[in-house]
C-alpha cells in the first residue's frame, strides 16, 4: 500500500542556487538508496523561501527504511552538503528536520 508524504523546510536565500545545482545532479548512490528504501514519485518544489517535498512510500516499515537511509554513509555525506542550505521551520515537531505536513485533500 502506498502512503503519501508532504514535508516542508526553509531554504537559506543565499544557498538557494547551490541547493538547485546539487539537486540537478543528485549523487547516484543517494538516488539508489532512496529507491531501496521504497520511496517513489519523489519531488521537491520551491516557493518563497520554502521547499516542499512530496513522495510516496511503498514499503511496510517506514521507520526501519528511514533508519537504513540515515545509516548509509553516502546519504550522510549528501545530507552534510545539503543541510547547510536548509533552515527548518520553527513549528516543526521535536526531532524533525523536514516538517511533516497533514494531507487535507487527495484525488486519484
Amino acid at each position: 500500500m502506498k502512503k503519501r508524504y508532504g514535508q516542508v523546510i526553509g531554504v537559506k536565500p543565499e544557498k538557494l542556487e547551490e541547493y538547485k545545482k546539487l539537486h540537478a545532479a543528485v549523487w547516484p548512490k543517494v538516488l539508489e538508496m532512496i529507491k531501496d528504501c521504497h520511496l517513489e514519485n519523489y519531488s521537491i518544489y520551491y516557493k518563497n523561501g520554502l521547499l516542499f517535498s512530496y513522495f510516496e512510500y511503498t514499503g511496510d516499515n517506514f521507520e526501519a527504511d528511514m533508519a537504513k537511509m540515515a545509516a548509509d554513509p553516502e546519504t550522510q555525506r549528501w545530507w552534510a552538503v545539503c543541510g547547510p542550505c536548509q533552515q527548518p521551520v520553527e513549528n516543526r515537531r521535536e526531532g524533525e528536520w523536514w516538517a511533516d505536513m497533514e494531507e487535507v485533500f487527495h484525488l486519484d
